[in-house]
């Protein structure tokens, strides 16, 4: 008698079989590290050491040691909070990226798909070219900000108007109702520079790029929250997302009000977009690049992407504003050219690969 053998399959470390809980906590170790690495780079170097004193300090309230007032200041209230406000906006667009590319069923979907960003764009150009509506006198330093996200809602209450049908929300009219939608607001703010100071057309064109030089701790709070409240009901969903992007039959055999649902992706997705760019201005690539990679590593389950997209996008964007404060310092150039830089051949990559993968 002979024993038989029993193939055992072998767990892969990258693939739908990979060890989600491993792959994601690596990810948050390296960008937990990265945090005070970032934070020590920039037009005046600061050692890690140093860095990791002044965190100290200010967990413990001992005093920093020898170190200066300036440094203290450096690292505490200018560099930690704009690293911060890198990881939420990295993690947040990279969740409604992935969130979108189910939505609309298209792998080229990314947050500013809907027209939100160049809603808030217009909003934006209007209190920087014209003061628009007094903002200024009311909301101080947060004028932009304020403006910005309303922007983007009355981008969302468009897109919503031209996407809703008899059966709610289509997939097709929201992609070409959120691109007719981005092409109308664009004009708006190009005409607005036109007709604006010349002088401040500088500062919208910064805008319009991206980037976290407002970032101080007082704005961390409403992103942050913002973040954890989208995230966590779109990885309670993921089943759904799943079923979702498989096609609507399959969605209701599961038993999803579709039309409910994707209403409330779309909202989700565009406050999480809003909060973002109003923020940060518009930051391309991160939200189209990440929930790639992350299929990549992990597989097509949502609940996998999600766990590596987040902290996937943060570490990316952390790195991209390191980069974009150091390339030419001290002057800072607006960290979505240096995502756009970066993004784009990435995605080029990714899409040779998976196209001779296809092949094979």
């Amino acid at each position: 008698m002979t024993a038989t053998s029993i193939a055992v399959p072998q767990r892969r470390l990258i693939g739908p079989s990979a060890p989600i809980l491993p792959l994601t906590g690596l990810l948050v170790v390296v960008l937990v590290v990265s945090i005070p690495l970032a934070v020590a780079v920039g037009a005046a170097d600061i050692a890690v050491g140093a860095v990791v004193e002044v965190f100290y300090s200010a967990i413990s309230g001992q005093p920093a040691g020898q170190l200066k007032t300036g440094t203290v200041n450096i690292v505490w209230e200018i560099r930690l909070p704009r690293v911060l406000l890198a990881c939420i906006v990295g993690s947040g667009l990279a969740a409604v990226g992935t969130v979108m590319q189910a939505l609309v069923r298209n792998p080229l979907a990314d947050p500013y798909i809907l027209g939100v960003s160049s809603g808030a764009s217009v909003g934006a150009a209007a209190v920087i070219m014209f003061n628009a509506f007094g903002l200024r006198a009311i909301f101080g330093s947060w004028a932009i900000s304020a403006a910005g996200f309303a922007g983007a809602s009355v981008a969302m209450v468009v897109v919503y108007t031209i996407a809703r049908g008899p059966l709610g929300l289509s997939p097709t009219r929201l992609i070409l109702g959120g691109v007719a939608a981005s092409y109308v607001f664009a004009a708006i703010t190009s005409l607005l520079i036109f007709l604006g100071d010349p002088r401040a057309a500088s500062s919208v064109m910064f805008w319009l790029l991206g980037g976290l030089g407002r970032a101080q701790w007082s704005a961390l709070l409403v992103p942050a929250a913002a973040l954890v409240a989208a995230s966590l009901y779109f990885v309670i969903r993921a089943p759904w997302l799943n079923a979702l992007a498989l096609g609507d039959d399959t969605a209701r055999t599961v038993g999803i009000d579709l039309a409910r649902f994707r209403l409330l992706l779309f909202v989700l997705c565009s406050l999480l977009t809003g909060v973002m760019v109003a923020i940060s201005g518009a930051i391309g690539f991160v939200g189209l690049i990440m929930p790639h990679f992350a299929r990549l590593i992990v597989g097509a389950d949502h609940r996998r992407v999600l766990m590596i997209s987040l902290p996937a996008g943060a570490l990316f964007l952390v790195w991209a504003d390191a980069v974009a404060r150091t390339i030419v310092a001290p002057q800072v150039l607006p960290v979505g050219v240096i995502t756009a830089l970066v993004g784009g051949p990435l995605f080029i990559a990714l899409l040779i690969r998976r196209t001779r993968a296809s092949v094979r």
